[in-house]
Order: C-alpha cells, then structure tokens, then sequence
C-alpha cells in the first residue's frame, strides 16, 4: 500500500534533459576516496571508478554520484583544490563512455561545483544545505543544475553531533521547507530534498524519520533517501556495514511506499530488486 502524500509528478531539468521521477531512481554511490568507511580506496583511480560506473549502470543505476572526499566521522577534511585534484578527469570520462548515465557530484564546495559543471555533472549534492560555503547556492544558480538539499548541522565542525529533537520530523521539514522556499525565491528550480540520515541524528530518532518519511517536503519536492551502510542500521544488530544489505532493502521497500523518489546506495543490484518489487505491487 503506497502511504505517501497525494503530490504532483515530479521530474528535474539536467541541462536540458527532463527526468521523470513519477518511478523512483536508483543513485549508485562512486567514492573516489582512501577513507570513506565501507568502500575506501577502492575506486580511487580512473580505471577502477570508470569500471564501477559502468557496474552500476548496468545493475540498474540511473545516477552515478561521485564523492571526491569522505563525511564519515572522523574523516580526512580536504580543500576545493584537493577535491578537483582527486576527481581528475572522471566525470567526463564517466560522461564519455556512457552518455545517458546522470553524473551527481557530493561536494559542499563552490569551487568543486564549478569544475564539475565544466566537466559535465547534471546534479550538485551538497551535504551542507549551502553552510559550509558562502558561494555555493550563487554557484549552482548559475549553473541551473538541480539541487539535492540535505539536513544537516550548522558547520563542518558539528555536522555529526547529536541533536536532540523535540519532533525530528517536525524539526527535519521545517529545516528543509524553510531553505527550500529561500531557495526558490532566489530563482532555483529544482531542488531534491535528502533529510539526513546518519548526520548528527540518533538511533531511535532516524527510525522515526523513516516510519514518517512521507511527510518531507510534504509532497512539494521530490526525496532522496541516502541509509545505505549507515551505521544506525548495522551497529545495533552487531553486523558491519556491508553486511546489512537485506535489512536495508526492507528498509527501502519502506521508504518507497511512503514516496521517495530516489534511493542513494552501494548495493544496486540488490536495491534495484527491491525497486521491482515494490513497482510490481
């Protein structure tokens, strides 16, 4: 039974290409970093990254989002420039190679925008909902791409401390309603709402999120939901994070009954079974 909010169809403009979102979208993750915590080093070089791409692609992925620097806990913190020089010449590799594929960049960096944009990303995902970096919204406007706007902590420095929340839910959307509505004042068009999951947020509280993941936006924006190897999924059933892949396909199932639009995974293959499913229902 599908438990979302009656909403208007939903579709994003990437640099002239209008994509449907009315059947929801698998984003596979590419971490071109050393220290993201279940895939590290693993695709940081063109021919691993190129390889994986064309994996997921083939697995179902419609969107590839590259992530030049890791926002686990802990992480290595790198600049613009290190950011650019990590991501080479991927992107218009990936775009070369196979032209129907969506290219996401996970940057919170204005200067990253920019380069990605030249090199042909269709999608900025910024972590920081335009905290982090006082140029990124202007950026972005001027590139016209759609705009994944997450919830997060004020800064870099407290992004994964816990908060605590009267009513996540309550608290989530008024967060991103509010930056959406700023956002749309200044000219942006589209925008892609990701509520958060595994960013200063607890255990119990995710939970809810997802159990009322129908009410973000409240039917305005499409939602990304991003709970791949999170470790409010796998710490508490005692298993590591790629070890969870079942749990979190129920987990999607959810999600996609209550409406989100895209899934950002590691496990395409698995995620994209459990797409079929709830498409076949």
């Amino acid at each position: 039974m599908n438990t979302a909010l009656p909403a208007m169809p939903h579709s994003i403009n990437c640099r002239g290409k209008l994509v449907d979102l009315s059947r929801p979208l698998i984003m596979g993750i590419l971490n071109m970093t050393p220290d993201s915590f279940s895939d590290g080093g693993k695709f940081n070089s063109e021919k691993s990254a190129l390889l994986h791409a064309g994996k997921m692609m083939g697995e179902g992925a419609s969107i590839i989002d590259i992530g030049p620097q890791s926002t686990r806990p802990k992480a290595d913190f790198l600049t613009a420039a290190e950011e650019i020089k990590r991501l080479g010449k991927i992107i218009s590799l990936i775009k070369s190679e196979f032209p129907e594929l969506l290219i996401s960049l996970d940057t919170f960096y204005a200067e990253t925008v920019k380069f990605g944009f030249d090199e042909g990303i269709d999608i900025v995902n910024d972590i920081s909902a335009g905290q982090f970096d006082s140029q990124m919204i202007e950026t972005v406007l001027k590139t016209g791409l759609p705009y994944i706007l997450m919830h997060v902590n004020p800064d870099y420095a407290s992004m994964h401390e816990k908060i605590k929340y009267d009513d996540i839910t309550c608290d989530v959307n008024r967060f991103l309603l509010e930056k959406a509505d700023e956002l749309l004042k200044t000219g942006m068009k589209d925008i892609i709402l990701d509520p958060g999951f595994g960013f200063g947020k607890g255990i119990t509280d995710q939970y809810k999120l997802l159990d009322e993941s129908q009410y973000i936006g409240l039917g305005k924006f499409p939602v990304l939901i991003g709970i791949s190897r999170k470790s409010f999924i796998y710490k508490q059933l005692g298993k590591g994070p790629n070890e969870v892949t079942e749990e979190t396909q129920q987990l999607h199932r959810k999600v996609l009954e209550k409406g989100a639009s895209i899934l950002r995974v590691h496990d395409v293959a698995a995620t994209k079974v459990a797409v079929d499913q709830f498409l076949r229902n």
